[in-house]
Order: C-alpha cells, then structure tokens, then sequence
C-alpha cells in the first residue's frame, strides 16, 4: 500500500501576504531527508538549520525557529530550502517534531500553531 507524503505547504492554514512569512535557508548537511511541516532549530555557529531537538542545549536546535516549507533532502551535503519563519497559523496535527517548548517557541515568532 503506498502512502503519501506530506506536500508542501500543506500544513498552513494562514500565511502573510506575499513572501512575508516566508525565508530561503540552508539545512545542513547531515540532517537527513525532511518533510514538509518538519519543526527546525537554527545552528548558532553556522547559521544553518536541522530539525528542531528541545533536548540539545549547545547548538542552537533546541530552540524552534520555524518550519520546513516543502520536503528536503540534506542527508549527505547542505541543502537549499524555505522556512516558515514568521507570521503564519498552521495545522499542528501537520507538523512532525513539535512539542509544548517548540510551540511556544513558534507563537514568539508569530506562528501560531492550532
């Protein structure tokens, strides 16, 4: 049985208009292959972002800095994608790696989580 996977953008209910809410990052390498709706942490020391990890305290991931657009593939070299960083209400049920400290950390940036 074939299952499919999460598409872009599909955990959005609401967005800013435009490219408001929206930034074009880099997922670091080694982050593995991501879907969409994937809660990602920024690296302080490279500026590079992963999945969010609220139990890592010395890189940066464990604090939520917004949300994988579209799926990625980063499991072997640094990856171009866009990040839902600001001012946008999402589908909660849609996301993968959220928990009450991301969701806090999210509702900061103006993203609010329902």
């Amino acid at each position: 049985m074939l299952q499919e996977q999460k598409r872009a953008g599909e955990f959005l209910i609401a967005e800013g208009n435009g490219s408001l809410s929206r930034e074009n990052i880099v997922i670091a390498s080694g982050s593995g292959a991501l879907v969409a709706g994937t809660v990602l942490g920024k690296v302080t020391a490279s500026g590079e972002y992963g999945p969010y990890d609220n139990d890592d305290t010395t890189t940066g991931l464990g604090a939520a800095a917004g949300i994988l657009y579209a799926p990625v593939d980063a499991t072997s070299a640094a990856t171009a994608a866009v990040l839902i960083a600001r001012h946008a209400e999402v589908d909660g049920d849609l996301l993968t790696g959220l928990d009450a400290t991301g969701t806090a950390d999210l509702a900061a940036l103006q993203i609010i989580v329902r």
